[in-house]
């Protein structure tokens, strides 16, 4: 066979494989089919007697189920898991998981509340449990929607975890707190007029808290020449729950400062009847308290605007103390729709509420109504009928008498109409009085 003749062949028979290459490739796949299973799928919701179950990982690389199979190779102790839960009220979804492996000091401890598990959440997790044979499906909750980071601790170094624990706490307060402040920046810069009169609400409301501010207040207290003959009846003004006032006072305005009961930061929140009466709308008698109501005219007859904006202002100002303690009472689902401004309402829970509290104490009650009767004072000229105040406190003529009398007020009726008037300088009955009028 000639060299043509073997060339021609090589190329034929190199054709030959590579279309039977193709044809391989070209020919249809036969597809997978996918194994189809009918299961009964089961939701379970938390139980509150039961613990749902606790997901863990352990970032530092240890694995307890491979250390569980040597372990038991050997015949040694497999690691120990305990689960501690917070039995406080509110506090049921604290969890804390410590795994204790055997025949080591170290543990390994994860919980629901600090660290990475503290972090907003922006998913739910859920454990899934498929049963084949039986043909179901359960889906269970994961415990307080968390999964626990275990992180190694020392078993006898107690003070060691302690330290960890509040460094990684002032971590994430740290890293808060400079969130806060680049989104206070950011609100300054851009944000919308609304926003910035917020901001600007808050961070007062911070001086008021700060410890330098408190100083400087205790340091201008200590500077005040004090009446002896004031402090003196000290006690009895305590036990009366008044507002701030002045004994020495030569005038009804000085002997209760309006100042001194509405704080200056609290006058720009105090607008909305003001703003009623310029679009020309009525006062409704379903937001506002009877007294308020009864008494709009005298804003329409008071022809100085920066008087007319101080008195409606005081209505304001009663109106929101009368819808903050109907808010703390049974049966008015009125004011439950009442808007008190925040600066205004945080105040009032500072003044008129006890720490973890959700009911108004008496002594508490009495101040609120003592802040409320000195404003319709203010309001009607140091001469007001208080029949319609009583009303809307839902106090009786007896307890109205007692609070008016601890103000250092007369009461007196002309044409069978009782008028509470304050005279000066102020002159509060004894406390022998007082327990006589009790009995």
């Amino acid at each position: 066979m000639g060299d043509h003749q073997q060339s021609v062949l090589k190329s034929r028979t190199k054709k030959s494989k590579k279309r039977s290459r193709e044809e391989v490739l070209h020919e249809p796949m036969e597809p997978v089919k996918p194994e189809s299973l009918q299961v009964k799928i089961q939701l379970f919701q938390d139980q509150p007697n039961k613990i749902p179950p606790l997901l863990a990982y352990f970032p530092s690389g240890y694995s307890p189920c491979k250390t569980q199979q040597g372990e038991e190779e050997e015949g040694a102790n497999t690691p120990k898991v305990k689960v501690f839960r917070n039995t406080a009220l509110r506090k049921g979804n604290r969890l804390q998981v410590v795994v204790s492996p055997g025949g080591s000091n170290l543990d390994f401890v994860g919980s629901s509340y600090t660290g990475e598990a503290a972090a907003p959440q922006v998913c739910r997790y859920s454990l899934g449990v498929l049963d084949k044979e039986a043909g179901t499906l359960k889906i269970i909750p994961v415990a307080t929607n968390k999964i626990f980071r275990m992180e190694p601790r020392v078993r006898t170094s107690e003070a060691a975890n302690e330290d960890a624990s509040v460094s990684a706490q002032s971590e994430l307060t740290t890293d808060k707190k400079d969130k806060l402040d680049k989104l206070g920046e950011l609100t300054a810069l851009y944000g919308t007029k609304k926003d910035r009169k917020k901001r600007k609400d808050f961070i007062d409301l911070k001086k008021e808290a700060d410890a330098e501010s408190q100083k400087a207040l205790e340091k201008k207290i200590g500077e005040v020449a004090f009446d002896k003959e004031a402090l003196a009846n000290t006690s009895a003004v305590v036990a009366r729950n008044i507002p701030p006032h002045d004994v020495s006072a030569t005038t009804p305005l000085e002997a209760y400062p309006l100042d001194k009961i509405i704080l200056k930061g609290d006058w720009d929140f105090l607008g909305d009847i003001h703003k009623l009466l310029q679009v020309g709308e009525e006062v409704a008698s379903s937001a506002y308290p009877h007294f308020v109501c009864n008494r709009i005219r005298k804003l329409d007859a008071t022809q100085d605007d920066t008087e007319k904006w101080k008195l409606s202002c005081v209505f304001s100002y009663i109106t929101h103390l009368v819808k903050f303690r109907d808010q703390f009472s049974m049966g008015q689902a009125s004011a439950k729709n009442h808007n008190i401004p925040s600066i205004i309402r945080h105040r009032f829970l500072n003044m008129f509420t006890d720490p973890g509290s959700k009911i108004l104490a008496s002594d508490k009650i009495d101040l609120l109504i003592s802040y409320v009767l000195v404003l319709t004072l203010h309001a009607d000229g140091f001469r007001t009928d208080p029949s319609d105040i009583a009303k809307d406190l839902r106090i009786s003529k007896v307890d109205l008498r007692r609070h008016f009398l601890n103000l250092g007020c007369k009461l007196g009726h002309q044409d069978s109409v009782l008028y509470a008037t304050l005279p000066v300088p102020l002159n509060f009955p004894s406390e022998n009085f007082r327990k006589k009028r009790r009995q």
